[in-house]
């Protein structure tokens, strides 16, 4: 993958996923139904991801707070999950798109862990987009594991540096988001990646996941091109 990039263009972009629910609410279906229309918006956003040129994708797509819902909405979810794999893998994999997994995917069961293994081992060799998909995850356990992985290779405290810390975390090759995309409304990130968006901009949007698109996708590119990135610096 090449490693130049526009500076107006985000090399990675994150996006939390909301609103399906209220999507489907607002309709009077079940929210099922809103979660089937999410996964449109998944391919929408993969497309216009590529085609502006954004080399990484991450999508909080099940958190590990999800697993506190309904069985019957889990249910729903986890099917989802198993039929995108089946029915746009091939599709995601001849467009060039490498699809890597980050959260704790045991927990969805072991037929299921293995097509995200087999997913993954099938795209490793893509370039054209890398596809993070967020699955049981939670930000805070990603830090807490990253410790244990610490502690159990006896690090220093002098040996623990930030750069070294980064490369214990699930996103271990994967450089932080540049952009934070949120949907529905909310503005907060809701335990997502709380350690690599220390200094990624933040774009709030009030429509739904469900009604996102490629031009809506290039609104928050296009706020992103306008801001200023400091990192903690003074402008000159």
């Amino acid at each position: 993958m090449a490693d130049s990039c526009s500076p107006l263009i985000p090399r990675h972009v994150a996006i939390i996923m909301d609103g399906n629910g209220r999507w489907a609410a607002a309709r009077s279906l079940p929210r099922a139904i809103g979660h089937r229309e999410g996964t449109k918006a998944v391919r929408r956003t993969i497309e216009a991801a590529m085609a502006q040129g954004v080399q990484y994708l991450t999508l909080f797509a099940f958190s590990s707070e999800n697993w506190q819902r309904p069985p019957e909405e889990v249910t729903d979810l986890t099917g989802l999950l198993r039929y995108y794999l089946r029915n746009e893998l091939n599709e995601l994999h001849e467009s060039g798109v490498r699809l890597v997994v980050i959260g704790e995917r045991d927990r969805f069961g072991p037929n299921l862990a293995a097509e995200l293994a087999d997913a993954e081992a099938k795209t490793k060799h893509n370039v054209k987009l890398t596809l993070v998909m967020a699955l049981s995850y939670g930000g805070r356990a990603d830090i807490v594991e990253a410790a244990r992985r610490a502690l159990a290779a006896g690090l220093t405290p002098d040996q623990l540096t930030e750069d070294k810390f980064t490369s214990l975390l699930a996103t271990d090759g994967i450089p932080d988001p540049d952009l934070l995309i949120r949907t529905s409304g909310e503005e907060r990130i809701s335990n997502f990646l709380l350690w690599q968006t220390a200094y990624a901009e933040l774009y709030f949007t009030e429509v739904l996941w469900p009604d996102f698109d490629s031009q809506h996708f290039s609104i928050a590119l296009a706020e992103f091109a306008r801001r200023e990135r400091r990192f903690g610096a003074r402008p000159e």
